[in-house]
């Protein structure tokens, strides 16, 4: 093991708290609490893998986006994390709801979720999606591609009408890696400015007198850290709705820039400046509009991630230890099942040694998970005390978008159970996947 020439730290610095959800303290010696909850505890509790979420975190992120967009309708992105009490700490907050299917869509109605909060997504949305959709009244569908237009109005039949917005594709390149940008031309969502696309389909749209055209919508991307790029979006779809008022007299009452919003996975890393954007985009917007002599349309915007992913951690117990040449293997009991964004995408994080304290000096070691894959890595090259043994608990922070929800069942070990702290209690949101619940689903005997 490599061992690193720094002293030890006796206690959990505030840089290193950093990335943690804020309610984080240090309430003894090598011991984390979060929301007055010992980490510790959890996993005790209910096991490892486990994922914990800070309801309050959460809620506090609501209240600052309605706060810094005042005007404006905060669509929560669904696809970050979704649940039942998510749903419902949404709708307490006053947010909506971006989904991006009729199994999220159908969860969040049936918990209670207003559907004419909900705005439906999808590059290829399924028959069952527009019928989920249509039968449950959501507020708008967001249209991707031309053949959903025909398929749209028939579906929505003649004595009804349905809000849709068209998805546009505004070519600029924005997102932490190349999987995760969707605003340039050659991905697969949306209809492009350039080619024409966009505008063809808005013309088919205006044809068909079941739809009724609310807006415009983009997403540029995910793990955004600059303003930047939503301000060049700005200006590209205010000039394409300038254009739709010369061609067609439409004067359009949204405008939807999507979320993306970029936040720290490891301490010093830059997050987007939440305010900035808000200030920013709301003057872009206002003279972009006056410019090209158009009302100013009303903002929607669709964090997720900058919601949920600093609210949730991730508890999991080592399970070996592995010295390889210069290498040093720190394995635990989870991996790339309950997060494959190591895999997908190199993400990075700052795991932490919790529930006892240790004088050892830090190592650099590679975290890696239970699965039979070598890209199976949680994190790479970070620092844990020189002495991590079998049964300890390593605690990972920013956990709490796209891990659960992007879970799998692979070497069929059941995805993690999902336990939400608050004032000193910790309650289970999601149970852990049993092997009776991956029994009953197989039925080809």
């Amino acid at each position: 093991m490599t061992t690193v020439h720094e002293p030890a730290a006796a206690a959990v610095t505030s840089a290193e708290l950093s990335v943690w959800p804020a309610s984080t303290t240090e309430t003894l010696p090598g011991d984390l609490s979060v929301a007055g909850v010992s980490l510790a505890s959890v996993a005790e509790r209910f096991g490892t893998p486990v994922y914990v979420l800070d309801e309050a975190e959460v809620r506090d992120r609501c209240r600052t986006y309605r706060d810094a967009f005042p005007d404006a309708e905060v669509l929560y992105a669904a696809k970050a994390f979704l649940c039942r009490a998510v749903a419902h700490w949404m709708a307490e907050e006053g947010l909506g709801l971006d989904v991006c299917s009729a199994g999220e869509l159908e969860l969040a109605v049936t918990t209670g979720f207003p559907p004419e909060r909900i705005v439906l997504h999808g590059n290829a949305k399924s028959p069952r999606d527009l019928e989920t959709a249509l039968r449950l009244r959501v507020g708008r569908i967001v249209v991707d591609s031309p053949s959903e237009i025909a398929r749209l109005a028939a579906a929505v039949g003649r004595d009804a009408r349905q809000k849709v917005m068209v998805r546009v594709v505004p070519g600029i390149s924005a997102g932490g890696h190349e999987k995760i940008r969707t605003g340039t031309d050659d991905q697969k969502f949306g209809l492009s400015i350039a080619d024409g696309y966009a505008q063809h389909a808005i013309a088919r749209i205006l044809d068909q007198p079941q739809l009724e055209l609310t807006g415009l919508h983009c997403h540029l991307g995910s793990q955004i850290t600059s303003v930047k790029p939503y301000l060049v979006a700005v200006r590209r779809m205010v000039g394409l709705m300038a254009r739709l008022y010369e061609h067609h007299g439409l004067i359009l009452p949204e405008l939807d820039l999507g979320g993306g919003h970029g936040i720290a996975y490891r301490p010093g890393e830059k997050a987007l400046d939440l305010t900035a954007l808000a200030r920013k985009v709301r003057a872009e917007l206002a003279e972009a509009c006056a410019t090209a002599s158009i009302p100013v349309p009303r903002l929607l915007i669709e964090p997720g991630r900058a919601i949920v992913g600093p609210a949730g951690v991730a508890l999991y117990h080592v399970l070996s230890v592995k010295h390889t040449g210069e290498h040093t293997f720190v394995a635990v009991d989870g991996g790339m099942s309950d997060n494959p964004r190591p895999a997908l995408y190199g993400v990075r994080y700052a795991p932490r040694l919790i529930g006892r304290a240790s004088t050892a000096a830090p190592a650099r070691v590679t975290v890696v998970g239970r699965h039979c894959e070598a890209g199976d890595v949680l994190a790479t090259d970070v620092a844990l005390p020189a002495d991590v043994r079998p049964g300890d608990v390593l605690a990972v922070p920013v956990a709490g978008a796209y891990h659960v929800s992007m879970a799998s069942g692979y070497n069929l070990v059941g995805r993690p159970p999902v336990a939400a702290v608050r004032d000193g209690h910790a309650r289970l949101l999601i149970r852990r996947e049993s092997m009776e619940d991956i029994r009953s689903r197989d039925v080809g005997l």
